[in-house]
């Protein structure tokens, strides 16, 4: 462990008996990567943010439960994020499902919908998002930590508490789930390309 990294554990010890500085400079330190994170997944600000608030007030609410990896909370931070994120898109695929039942009004033309510039790279991008919110929790996990986040395969073992050959299989399985998703033959979006070995 590097003396960030004790220092960090420091803080969280500090912030895991209630000390609300020392969570707030944890937040600092992690604010960034974490909206980062959560913007990738559901590409609005203004979502992102909300993930954000939601990741941390979760940490500070279940500070018991976060585990602090080679002396870093970030790796906790970022599956929780996924969570969050998953909770956030089963409310609102409910809310849209509601939505549904109401009556449609009339269809009025967009002439937006008449410029086709970038839309492939937009439809590919919503292909890939849709199909990792498909991935299962695990996969979703594996997927973030070791290619989005591009941690090493121990690191993430630790993180998510199964051996590293789990962590090789789940991230293997998952490539390749998320590219038969995405109808994607045999690629990965850029943004999901490469992994920590």
């Amino acid at each position: 462990m590097n003396n960030a990294g004790t220092d960090e554990a420091d803080a969280w010890s500090r912030a895991r008996d209630g000390d609300p500085d020392a969570f707030t400079s944890l937040f600092d330190a992690h604010r960034d990567r974490v909206f980062g994170h959560a913007l990738r997944l559901v590409r609005q600000p203004h979502d992102a943010e909300d993930v954000t608030a939601m990741v941390f007030l979760e940490a500070w609410r279940r500070r018991d439960a976060v585990r602090v990896v080679d002396g870093s909370i970030i790796a906790w931070l970022l599956v929780t994020a996924n969570n969050t994120v998953h909770n956030l898109e089963r409310s609102k695929r409910r809310h849209r499902e509601a939505l549904a039942r109401m009556p449609e009004p009339a269809h009025q033309p967009d002439h937006a919908d008449d410029v086709a510039d970038g839309l492939d790279n937009q439809e590919r991008d919503r292909r890939v998002r849709d199909a990792f919110s498909s991935l299962s929790t695990a996969d979703q996990n594996v997927i973030t930590l070791c290619v989005l986040e591009e941690l090493p395969l121990a690191e993430a073992a630790r993180t998510l508490g199964v051996p590293v050959g789990t962590v090789k299989s789940r991230l293997s399985r998952a490539k390749r789930r998320l590219g038969d998703l995405a109808l994607i033959p045999d690629t990965v979006h850029p943004a999901f390309e490469g992994g920590a070995e």
